[in-house]
């Protein structure tokens, strides 16, 4: 363990390192940042209207602000994380120093772990700025703190999968814009699958949807837990990183 948070605190830094982690973590916050006070403003205007107009029972914050927000994080995330993973291996590769990291005294696994373990903390400390969100919504009302806990939980297990499969497209290649590309095609599949669904068989209808990404959030997003969805996110990560381990064991025996 110790060496994976070695190598993970070396690629972390990394980050800092270079203009991508400020590009990123800025595009993100701005984008993010809008559509929160869009959702807030939105979501009073809409509000002072039932109660004018006595149209009944007002929208709860749950569903006009929580859900609406962290959905679309998922979508902000599908679009900048390719650009956090795409250099993980592939920058590795095209500077030979992959031959040097993996005769070094660490395991394939170790090396793997420490690297996705450092786009993981990323993407920890954008969920952590946006905790601002939650301290904005309780200061101007009174949302219930099961649905913002778990829509966290359910957007870092979202964009864990996201570097997962992050992490083996830059194993594969040596091209960061390549790797970064796959990588992006790959999420969106995986996240515009249930579409299809819809036109499905019942049978493929059901595979369809378990297979989806964004499936599994929704119980999330309306403050549920849901063992079949923890497991998916689980077995996501744990399949594209066993992929990853084989691609680069392949790699090394060359």
């Amino acid at each position: 363990m110790k060496q994976v948070w070695t190598i993970a605190r070396r690629d972390f830094r990394s980050y800092f390192a270079s203009p991508i982690a400020y590009i990123v973590i800025a595009g993100f916050l701005a984008i993010m940042g809008y559509m929160f006070f869009f959702n807030l403003d939105h979501y009073v205007s809409q509000n002072m209207q039932y109660q004018q107009m006595h149209m009944g029972k007002p929208v709860s914050i749950t569903d006009g602000i929580v859900h609406p927000v962290y959905g679309n994080m998922n979508v902000i995330y599908l679009f900048l994380l390719p650009f956090v993973t795409m250099r993980l291996f592939a920058e590795e590769k095209k500077m030979h120093t992959i031959e040097l990291l993996m005769t070094s005294p660490v395991t394939l696994t170790e090396i793997i772990l420490g690297k996705y373990l450092a786009a993981v903390l990323l993407v920890a400390v954008m969920l952590s700025i946006t905790l601002v969100y939650p301290v904005v919504l309780f200061w101007t009302g009174n949302p219930d703190t099961g649905p913002i806990v778990t829509s966290y939980l359910g957007t870092f297990l979202c964009a864990a999968c996201y570097l997962a499969i992050g992490t083996l497209f830059s194993a594969v290649t040596e091209n960061q814009i390549v790797a970064g590309a796959l990588t992006f095609t790959v999420t969106l599949f995986f996240f515009l699958i249930s579409w299809a669904a819809y036109s499905a068989g019942p049978v493929w209808s059901d595979v369809l949807m378990y297979l989806s990404i964004i499936t599994h959030f929704n119980n999330f997003g309306q403050g549920l837990l849901s063992t079949s969805d923890l497991v998916y996110y689980v077995s996501f990560i744990f399949f594209s990183l066993f992929l990853t381990h084989r691609v680069l064991d392949s790699y090394r025996w060359r």
